[in-house]
């Protein structure tokens, strides 16, 4: 048996070697059941276990793989598993259940998980189309139950119940480009904006909101040329090689901005997890191992970025904030803390930051259940919703007009269950200085 999170160990897709591996754990987890509330996986685990009387060994590849299958990969366990490495016993759920998907894939899968895994995994091909397209797309697609909706969930298994974010018409990357305003100095700092595909084809306005934010506080801002989607649904269906392409190709240009002087900030929770973990995990191998470390260690959160900025020496933010005193943000609003934020292990930045502008935030802490694409897929929906009933329940009992959130995924989640649509906090931070939002175009 080997204990291995390594994708490059030479036996990482070794499958009798992972059923040993996934007995261990799960031995480990049931004797422990800290972690029983976080997902569907633990519940199912203990149920197995329990009803072969404790005998662990004794479940079926069946049983082992209806537990992978529920993990959605929300990272919560590295908060509450007192056995992560570098513990002795190596307990990593998360990147256990990650190997077994790339072994799954390895092996081989049916046909039409197959078609979901390439519709889901190449965004950027789905977003260049849909944007061109954008008002027709928007309206085939918008609406959930309908049958251009019933149909994808047939053919390439996308649950025709879930709430699609919509399509922007320009793009993030072509409004920076024509924007008529000059640049900040940098007089403070320097980022490059890596959009990811959310921001880049679907919410364009948060990047715009961004941008203006750190050039009001001195931070000058560019956007790399030749990124595209992190690979985070491929890395979640258990695709190393694709993943690993995408890292590759996004590792090369953001190392030469870090070079350059610039730090890489990501404004999407999921995929700022992903360059600051997974991308020197995955090329750990490879020539460019060290160009991986690099920009995992000079990446950050909008938020983070800019509470570092107000609490270092010699920096600081501006306080002014003409909106706030004419009531263009609210006095509290609802902040639901994303899960893969969480993660990262960086702390609230994004309500430490609102509560500089003066906005107290009441936190929601509860996973929305969608987690990459895990909850868009036709299999998993009605567990996804199962799964963010109480995020729903203490969105609605926190009772404010205004709910904010980091993440794209997730605040779609929100809006599908409770009606409300939630904003990023780097919005009400423009707000709040009295930048006006842009037009969608």
């Amino acid at each position: 048996m080997t204990t291995t999170y390594d994708p490059g160990h030479p036996r990482y897709l070794d499958e009798g070697d992972l059923r040993h591996e996934l007995e261990r754990v799960y031995d480990l987890c049931h004797g422990c059941r800290l972690c029983f509330n976080l997902c569907p996986s633990f519940p199912t685990l203990f149920d197995a276990v329990d009803a072969r009387d404790g005998d662990v060994a004794g479940m079926t590849p069946a049983e082992q793989d209806a537990v992978v299958d529920e993990c959605y990969q929300c990272k919560l366990c590295y908060l509450k598993c007192p056995y992560v490495p570098p513990h002795e016993w190596e307990l990593d759920f998360p990147r256990l259940m990650m190997r077994a998907h790339a072994v799954r894939h390895a092996a081989g899968v049916p046909v039409r998980e197959r078609l979901t895994d390439q519709f889901l995994g190449r965004t950027d091909l789905l977003g260049t189309v849909s944007s061109a397209a954008a008002p027709v797309v928007n309206a085939l697609t918008g609406r959930p139950g309908s049958r251009t909706r019933r149909l994808m969930e047939q053919t390439v298994g996308l649950a025709s119940g879930r709430r699609l974010p919509p399509y922007a018409r320009q793009r993030f990357t072509t409004w920076f480009r024509r924007r008529p305003t000059a640049p900040a100095t940098g007089r403070q700092g320097q980022v490059s904006v890596f959009p990811t595909c959310f921001v880049e084809y679907m919410e364009p306005g948060i990047g715009k909101d961004l941008v203006k934010v750190y050039e009001r506080n001195g931070v000058a801002c560019s956007v790399p040329e030749g990124t595209r989607c992190c690979g985070a649904p491929w890395l979640h269906q258990g695709n190393v090689r694709e993943f690993t392409r995408a890292a590759r190709r996004n590792v090369a240009v953001l190392a030469d901005e870090v070079r350059a002087g610039r730090q890489v900030v990501v404004a999407q929770p999921t995929c700022a997890y992903v360059v600051r973990q997974d991308y020197p995990r995955y090329l750990a191998h490879t020539g460019q191992a060290a160009d991986a470390d690099l920009v995992a260690a000079h990446t950050a959160d909008p938020a983070e970025y800019l509470v570092a900025l107000h609490r270092a020496e010699g920096t600081s933010l501006d306080t002014d904030f003409p909106g706030r005193e004419r009531g263009a943000v609210p006095d509290q609003v609802t902040y639901h803390v994303a899960c893969h934020l969480q993660a990262q292990q960086i702390g609230l930045k994004s309500r430490d930051l609102l509560k500089v502008a003066g906005v107290k935030a009441t936190l929601v802490q509860r996973c929305s259940g969608i987690d990459g694409t895990w909850g868009y897929r036709r299999e998993h929906y009605e567990l996804a919703r199962k799964v963010a009933r109480p995020l729903q329940r203490e969105v609605e009992a926190a009772g404010h007009e205004v709910v904010c959130g980091d993440c794209h995924l997730a605040n779609g989640a929100i809006e599908q269950e409770t009606g409300l649509r939630p904003v990023h906090p780097i919005q009400l931070m423009a707000r709040a200085y009295g930048i006006p939002e842009e037009p969608a175009r």
